[in-house]
């Protein structure tokens, strides 16, 4: 089917509310169909994750036009008690999963700019 993500057999490390988040901090205004092809969701799925997302204050938008800007909250503690109570917080999360363009390694495990 056209659209549809292929499905992912077997644990993995991360969330579907972590991928989301992480792509919204990447791109603030990007669209729900964006997220969801780079996270491998459906659109309905990313659109209630977003809803999660803000009902537990982690995230906010603001109408633009006919998209959405997001805010994240990145005070905000992470919600697993063990994640909690080490008051890790939002921003210590996506420091982990998002990268400047500058950072990312090319694909022979060299990096992207030079050192210094």
């Amino acid at each position: 089917m056209d659209g549809v993500p292929e499905s992912h057999n077997g644990w993995t490390f991360l969330t579907n509310h972590a991928r989301v988040l992480a792509a919204i901090a990447d791109n603030q205004s990007a669209r729900v169909r964006d997220i969801a092809a780079r996270c491998r969701l459906t659109d309905r799925a990313v659109q209630k994750i977003i809803v999660d997302l803000e009902e537990a204050g982690y995230l906010s938008h603001i109408r633009q036009g006919r998209g959405n800007s997001y805010q994240i909250d990145p005070a905000k503690t992470l919600r697993h008690p063990t994640e909690a109570g080490q008051g890790l917080t939002v921003a210590s999360l996506l420091s982990l999963l998002i990268h400047d363009e500058a950072h990312r390694t090319a694909p022979s495990g060299e990096p992207t700019h030079s050192p210094g």
